[in-house]
């Protein structure tokens, strides 16, 4: 029958639960089991040594009802009653009643008389709401309380069975498999569950009820009959039953509870010290790796070729290109990892990890930076090396070609000086000697420069390490010891000549002017092919183009020079003329000179080829120096770009981890897709790389183009990766650090907004004045010793300032709900049973195997004074987990 509880009459409205509120919605009417209300009572009188028998009648007295209640709340009541008389049974039910009342009850039109004048609704509604307050109101589960609790709790222990389906407390028990579910999860030896039949309701529900009262000490509440020959149980005797069974395994709920908290304790423990030998052990490699590199780059062993030298530099591009880029990827998840392991000890109340000593992420920093500085200094010796070879070999070349020329005109110089032909000689012929011999002391004095000259280039090989310096020293020293040789004996020859010079009056003027101006026309002719043979090096455009202008203003003296060596064959044909007309008997060629004319000729063709080779030479170089300053301008125009685009997503990135702009999923989706973007610009990084590679392969040492060098964009795009990595992994530990401690958005756009407002230099970091601004404005009253220890906590390091990530973790930190020592002490506790030890057996038997063996290989001997052997101290391990300072 439907009935609305508007028109129910205000006794039969007790049968509901006092929570129940009507919005003029229907219910099914229908009168609690007798039966199950009759053996619920006596489940709890039985503890008392008593029973009913008749649940209208057995409470008319209140005796009974009294002691009812005395044993199922552990309280004592009033002393009651012990007449018989009506008035005296009022007086017992009306202390019962204020009891249930005390209890935050209300007993809506219930009274002692109803129940004394045995009113079977009343009491049993009695009955009811004693059975809600004291089995049911107290069952708690997942933030649920009572019918919900109990209907969740029946849901997650019959979840694993197939054909269990709890959904309610009427129908969804009628199969009976239910009720067999609940005691085979926790008693699996009582009921065989594979054997049981859904089609068979009867023997399920008569092998539970039996089951229950025999092991359980659940006595029978309900009727296997009623149950299955109702279309809808009654279902606050179900209710009413199925919380006997939710009290009776309370203490496996408690220990399968406790066992939940310590697993998951242990695999946090777990976790975090494979974090931990991870940390050790990519630590460990990356300073070993730092180790075995840094002595490398320290090398400045010189080598002797350019060839050698070459090859070095082609390693070190091989290191920046291919052995560094991973070591920068390491270094950076090495920090990511570290901050990545604080924030979950902080998240898990453990305490801080500190690394192995000489491994803290600052110690690898330092390394790092002595192998950057080793890396920098390493390649800039690199380069002067080259420049000092290339500026060697260009010496030694420029000295070998010197020195040829040199030992080529010294030839027979010495065998000639020596001779003793004046001593035969006419007086013409010593007139002649004499000039020669002037012509010579002026050729030998036009040799000079280059006698210093060669001396000056092996003193500045000798200056730069030349690799071959003894044999430059040896020949340079040949030479000038031949130098002085040569002068002694011209001093020599003259002094003689000049005693004969008296015996001799007549010479040949003609000769002697030839010669005087064939010697120096040769010695020009020689300086002319040695410079247009010489060898040049430059660098810039400019330095070409003034070498090309020298030349251009070289061959603008060449009509004069044709002009004069015109004249001094016209000379050579006036000497030939005068002989040929005169008859003058001409032993031999001019005897003041050896130079004759077919060499003044051979010497001019010479110059005359010699010029168009070098116009080539300074055409070619000309040329690479364009391409040099191409490939200048290239490099630059990349570099200006790139560099100040680098500066500009370092600013971003800055500005991106400050600024409030959506959730933290939100922010960290845009910095992944801006990373994303970054890594996409690497292939502009790599033809840099190239392009540098070009320069230097090309030996250019400068570029006025630009202010940006391959070392500033490569260390600027390093950081770049670094900070975008550094920022993600930032957001994710907020992000970790809001789900753990339950901080909202909302809070953390205040802690945002606070730490940005401190954060007066806008880089992401408050310093410790700011911070304690920060507190003071909050409502801190800071002492000095108080400020100190929270900065130990924010900052255990001891940087002296204060990053975001900490920031959020101190503000919020007492609103973390983490686990402490004290609550993994006590579920251990409630598995061992209430002992301060615990055995080997209870933890295989509790604990899943892998972390009961975690905990048996750390856990102490128990040895206080009531242990068994082979009892564990979970005391002293719980302790440990968190370190002492959380007990």
């Amino acid at each position: 029958m439907l009935w609305c509880c508007k028109q129910l009459p205000a006794s039969l409205l007790l049968l509901f639960t006092p929570n129940q509120q009507c919005c003029h919605m229907f219910f099914v009417l229908s009168l609690p089991s007798q039966q199950t209300f009759t053996a619920w009572c006596n489940s709890h009188l039985r503890k008392a040594g008593t029973q009913i028998d008749n649940i209208e009648e057995d409470f008319r007295d209140g005796l009974k009802l009294m002691l009812l209640l005395e044993v199922i709340s552990g309280e004592r009541l009033a002393k009651p009653e012990r007449g018989k008389m009506r008035v005296h049974k009022i007086s017992n039910v009306n202390k019962a009643l204020d009891f249930i009342a005390s209890k935050g009850v209300k007993l809506v039109s219930i009274g002692a008389e109803e129940i004394v004048d045995g009113n079977a609704k009343m009491t049993l509604g009695m009955i009811w709401t004693i059975i809600l307050r004291f089995a049911i109101q107290d069952i708690s589960v997942e933030e649920t309380s009572a019918k919900e609790g109990l209907l969740l709790w029946c849901q997650r222990k019959t979840a694993p069975y197939k054909n269990v389906n709890i959904q309610n407390f009427h129908i969804s028990w009628k199969d009976g498999l239910g009720f067999c579910a609940l005691i085979h999860r926790h008693r699996p030896e009582l009921i065989d569950y594979g054997k049981l039949r859904k089609d068979d309701p009867m023997t399920n529900l008569n092998t539970a009820f039996d089951v229950a009262e025999k092991y359980l000490d659940i006595p029978k509440m309900l009727d296997a009959e009623d149950i299955v020959g109702t279309a809808r149980p009654d279902e606050k005797a179900i209710m009413t039953y199925v919380s006997s069974f939710y009290h009776a395994f309370s203490g496996a709920q408690k220990a399968e509870t406790a066992a939940n908290r310590i697993c998951k304790v242990l695999a946090v423990n777990q976790e975090n010290e494979q974090l931990m030998e991870d940390y050790e052990k990519l630590a460990t490699d990356l300073l070993e790796w730092i180790r075995r590199t840094i002595p490398w780059l320290e090398n400045r062993m010189p080598e002797n070729t350019m060839q050698t030298m070459q090859q070095k530099l082609e390693d070190f591009r091989d290191y920046r290109r291919l052995h560094k880029p991973p070591k920068v990827q390491e270094k950076c998840q090495l920090e990511i990892n570290f901050n990545t392991l604080q924030t979950k000890l902080r998240l898990s109340n453990r305490p801080a990890f500190m690394p192995s000593e000489g491994k803290m992420v600052s110690d690898i920093n330092n390394a790092w930076g002595s192998l950057e500085g080793a890396e920098k200094g390493y390649e800039e010796w690199l380069l002067n090396e080259i420049r000092r070879l290339e500026r060697l070999d260009h010496l030694a070349e420029k000295f070998r070609q010197k020195a040829a020329i040199h030992e080529a005109w010294t030839d027979g110089k010495e065998e000639m000086l020596q001779k003793h032909d004046y001593e035969t000689a006419s007086l013409s012929e010593i007139k002649a000697l004499l000039k020669k011999h002037e012509a010579f002391e002026s050729d030998l004095a036009a040799h000079q420069d280059r006698v210093e000259q060669i001396a000056a280039i092996a003193q500045e090989l000798n200056e730069l390490d030349y690799y071959d310096s003894p044999s430059v020293n040896a020949r340079c020293q040949r030479i000038c010891d031949q130098w002085d040789a040569l002068g002694a004996l011209t001093q020599k020859r003259s002094e003689a000549l000049q005693r004969t010079e008296k015996l001799l009056e007549t010479i040949d003027q003609l000769y002697l002017e030839f010669a005087k101006r064939a010697a120096p026309f040769n010695n020009w002719m020689e300086g002319a092919m040695e410079d247009l043979q010489d060898t040049f090096i430059v660098h810039t455009i400019e330095e070409i183009q003034g070498l090309s202008t020298a030349h251009e203003q070289f061959k603008a003296t060449l009509p004069e020079a044709d002009k004069e060596r015109q004249a001094i064959l016209g000379i050579h044909n006036e000497i030939a003329k005068i002989v040929q007309t005169y008859h003058v008997n001409m032993a031999g060629s001019n005897p003041y000179t050896t130079i004759n004319p077919q060499e003044v000729n051979a010497k001019w063709d010479k110059v005359r080829q010699l010029v168009p080779q070098r116009d080539q030479a300074l055409i070619e170089e000309h040329a690479r120096q364009q391409n040099n300053e191409r490939l200048r301008r290239q490099f630059a125009n990349q570099a200006n770009v790139i560099g100040p685009w680098i500066q500009t997503k370092m600013e971003e990135i800055g500005r991106i981890s400050i600024e409030m702009h959506g959730t933290l999923e939100d922010q960290l989706t845009h910095l992944r897709q801006y990373e994303k973007s970054i890594v996409n610009y690497k292939p502009k990084i790599d033809q840099l790389e190239g392009d540098h590679q070009l320069i230097q392969e090309a030996l250019i040492f400068d570029n006025k183009h630009t202010n940006y060098t391959m070392e500033h964009i490569r260390v600027g795009w390093e950081q770049l990766l670094t900070t975008i990595a550094r920022t993600i992994n930032e957001i994710e530990n907020q992000i970790l650090t809001r789900d753990a401690k339950g901080i909202s958005q909302e809070q953390l756009n205040e802690y945002r907004a606070s730490f940005n407002h401190f954060d007066r230099k806008r880089s992401g970091i408050m310093d410790a004045e700011d911070f304690k601004t920060c507190l003071i404005s909050v409502g801190y009253n800071l002492g000095e010793n108080e400020f100190s220890r929270i900065m130990s906590i924010v900052d255990p390091n001891r940087m002296g300032v204060v990053t975001f990530q900490a920031f959020i973790d101190f503000m919020s930190r007492e609103t973390a709900d983490t686990d402490t020592a004290d609550q993994v002490i006590a579920s251990f506790k409630v598995l061992a049973g209430d002992k301060n030890y615990i055995l080997a057996d209870e933890l295989l038997r509790e604990l899943p195997p892998d972390q009961a063996e975690y905990c048996m290989a750390r856990m102490a001997p128990y040895t206080g004074p009531d242990g068994v052997p082979g009892a564990l101290d979970y005391m002293s391990f719980s302790t440990a987990l968190y370190g002492e300072s959380d007990l």
